[in-house]
């Protein structure tokens, strides 16, 4: 179980992250919407300590995360595994050799340098692609895939590490509504059957509506709205953005907005 309390990161006189608790179980798709500059990647990157917190916690299972350090801090990196919108593979190595990067920071680094993976690597490597469908490409060069193909290297990758959490910034912002299906679907899979907490930043309602089973709005670094995505009503949303927006399906039931601290 995540657990963060009274989180809050200070960038001079803004508070991108302003006293957020929140408390998110194993298998729960959650769901981080909100105006840009409302603080969702910043609160990804305190939840997985690539920027530390001016205040307040990050715990899993009881353990202060934010005291980590060294050699505990890096191993928390590779357990709250990262998914981003530009892929970050490396065009020149192919498919398998870019899921293999998953293991690296585990296994000697001369063979690795060398691509010299042990064959249980390379088996493994091959099972997560399949789960995506993306085994019969795994000796192409990542340069020739398209981005939903990327994508989907990208989290066999990171599923490659093994990770307690799945955190995605923004991982469908840049593809066509085919392929972000496909990675929204991977991403249900991965904590229906992982047991494992997944966080993604969204821009789309509509996405957050059919995949996540909670939804966080955020806004000015604060959570103004944390419920089920059938309660994320046109009015709602008209408080989170602003702004008129599409109405959901009539069966969506209205929901009071958290008050901003």
């Amino acid at each position: 179980m995540l657990e963060l309390q009274g989180l809050r990161k200070q960038f001079g006189e803004t508070a991108a992250v302003a006293g957020v608790s929140l408390r998110i179980d194993r298998g729960e798709v959650v769901g981080i919407i909100g105006r840009s500059g409302a603080g969702k990647s910043t609160l990804l990157r305190l939840i997985n300590r690539l920027t530390d917190p001016t205040e307040g916690s990050v715990k899993w299972d009881g353990q202060d995360v934010t005291r980590f350090k060294g050699r505990e801090l890096r191993r928390w990196r590779r357990r709250c595994a990262m998914i981003f919108q530009q892929f970050n593979l490396c065009p020149r190595l192919d498919v398998i050799t870019n899921v293999l990067v998953g293991v690296v920071a585990e296994r000697p680094l001369g063979p690795s340098l060398l691509k010299m993976f042990p064959a249980a690597d390379r088996a493994r490597a091959i099972l997560e692609l399949d789960a995506l469908d993306m085994a019969p490409a795994a000796l192409q060069r990542a340069s020739t895939l398209s981005g939903g193909q990327q994508q989907r290297v990208a989290i066999a990758r990171a599923m490659m590490q093994e990770p307690d959490m799945l955190l995605a910034d923004e991982p469908v912002a840049s593809l066509d509504p085919v392929n972000a299906e496909v990675v929204m679907e991977a991403l249900q899979r991965a904590a229906q059957e992982r047991g494992i907490p997944v966080i993604v930043n969204l821009h789309s309602l509509d996405i957050a509506r059919r995949y996540c089973t909670r939804v966080v709005a955020m806004a000015k670094g604060q959570v103004v709205f944390d419920g089920a995505p059938d309660q994320l009503t046109a009015e709602v949303v008209d408080r989170i953005y602003g702004v008129r927006a599409p109405r959901p399906p009539a069966s969506a039931e209205p929901l009071k907005v958290v008050a901003a601290a």
